[in-house]
This record gives structure tokens, C-alpha cells and sequence, in this order.
């Protein structure tokens, strides 16, 4: 847990010098000791002077995240990206990020960047399977749903066809 003597000396450097950007290192040990909404209200209020500041926009992003605030998150993640695109904590939170979201495609495609760019790290390797495999059993069942209906489609039409011939066949009797 963050050290509580720390958060007070940023904070009054802060009060000293409002356009500090010691702003981001505040709201990182704001969000390490948990108090996110604190995280995020620094981070914003910091941003508003220093709004290219990368590091700053990550911690904001991650404590959302924390938050559950997951449209907000992404969005921070992908300004972090346009910016500086091979970030890898903005790369992996907007992984997690699209993951909880339940778009687990996007995820993957996310995840794998974050492993070319730190190929041996075993967290990313042991997600990325774990997507993959959770992708791959999602398209095995929805393909396997379309080939239920597909079926049920052509028995339909097999039995359409069947009361068709029936038909005539009353009607030539």
C-alpha cells in the first residue's frame, strides 16, 4: 500500500505549484492505495493544463478501469495509443479493457500486439491462450448454432415439400 507521507507531499507540492505535473505521480499512488475516484478527479484536473501527458492518461485510464467505467477507459487507452501506439500499458489495459467488455476478438488482437512487443512475458503468454482458446470455442459454437438451424431450415423445407406433393397428389386422386 502506497505510503500516505508520499500522497501528502505531492499533494502540497501540488498546492505550491498548481501546473506540476507531479499531478500524474499523485494520482498513480492515489490509485495504488485505491481511492480511484481521487485518481480520477487528479488525473482530470492535471489534464486540463497538461493534456498530452501520457503517463498521466494511462493512470486515469487503469483507475476507470478499476472503476469499472469501461467505455471511459477505453477511450483514454485509445488516446494514449494514437499518440504513442506501441505504449504497453496502455496496449494491455485496453486488452483488459475490451475483454471485460465481452469483445474478446478485440481483445486478442490487442493482447497479441502487447506480446510481440514483450514476447517473454508469461502473464501475456497464459492470456493470450486463454483468449484464443475462449475465441475458438465461441465460433465452434456459433458454428455449430448455424448448423442447427440450417438444419432445422432444410427439414422445414423437406416438409413443406412433403405437404406440397401431398396436395397434388389428393388433387390427381
Amino acid at each position: 500500500m502506497p505510503d500516505s507521507s508520499r500522497i501528502d507531499d505531492l499533494r502540497r507540492r501540488i498546492q505550491q505549484d498548481p501546473a506540476s505535473i507531479a499531478f500524474a505521480q499523485l494520482a498513480e499512488e492515489y490509485r495504488r492505495a485505491g481511492q480511484l475516484a481521487e485518481a480520477v478527479d487528479t488525473c482530470r484536473a492535471g489534464l486540463r493544463t497538461h493534456p498530452d501527458y501520457t503517463s498521466a492518461r494511462v493512470t486515469l485510464g487503469r483507475a476507470l478501469l478499476a472503476l469499472g467505467r469501461l467505455d471511459e477507459a477505453a477511450v483514454e487507452f485509445q488516446r494514449v495509443l494514437e499518440g504513442a501506439p506501441q505504449n504497453l500499458a496502455a496496449i494491455r489495459a485496453l486488452a483488459e479493457t475490451c475483454r471485460r467488455q465481452g469483445q474478446l476478438t478485440e481483445s486478442l488482437r490487442h493482447y497479441t500486439a502487447a506480446l510481440k512487443l514483450a514476447p517473454n512475458d508469461p502473464d501475456l503468454e497464459r492470456v493470450v491462450r486463454e483468449i484464443t482458446h475462449a475465441v475458438d470455442e465461441h465460433e465452434r459454437r456459433l458454428a455449430d448454432a448455424e448448423r442447427q438451424r440450417s438444419q432445422a431450415r432444410i427439414a422445414a423445407l423437406e416438409a413443406w415439400l412433403e405437404a406440397i406433393d401431398a396436395t397434388r397428389a389428393q388433387r390427381g386422386a
